[in-house]
C-alpha cells in the first residue's frame, strides 16, 4: 500500500487526546510545500493549518521529516531537498 513505508518512521503519540491522523497531516504538509502556499491557505481537508505547522515543526526538529524524505524513492533521481532545522 502506498505510504506504508512511512508508518514505521512516524513517532508514537504519548498524548491521550485524539489527534489528526499522521497520514492526513503528512499529505497536508506535502501539499503545502508542493504548492508554495502559506500554512493558513492549506485546504481544511488536510486538517487545521496550525496542526499541520506544529506537526511539521516537531517532525523537522526531531529528524522524523528528514527520515521520511530520505525513505521516499525519488522518481527524478534528483537529490532530496531538506528543510533547515531551526
Amino acid at each position: 500500500m502506498e505510504g506504508e513505508f512511512v508508518r514505521p518512521l512516524l513517532p508514537v503519540s504519548l498524548r491521550g487526546r485524539k489527534r489528526l491522523n499522521d497520514r492526513t497531516a503528512l499529505n497536508g504538509i506535502v501539499w503545502k510545500f508542493r504548492t508554495g502556499v502559506a500554512w493558513r491557505d492549506v485546504p481544511e481537508r488536510h486538517g487545521p493549518w496550525a496542526t499541520l505547522h506544529t506537526r511539521f515543526r516537531r517532525w523537522n526538529l526531531d529528524g522524523t521529516f528528514e527520515g521520511m524524505l530520505r525513505a521516499v524513492p525519488d522518481r527524478s533521481g534528483a537529490p532530496v531537498s531538506l528543510p533547515s532545522r531551526r
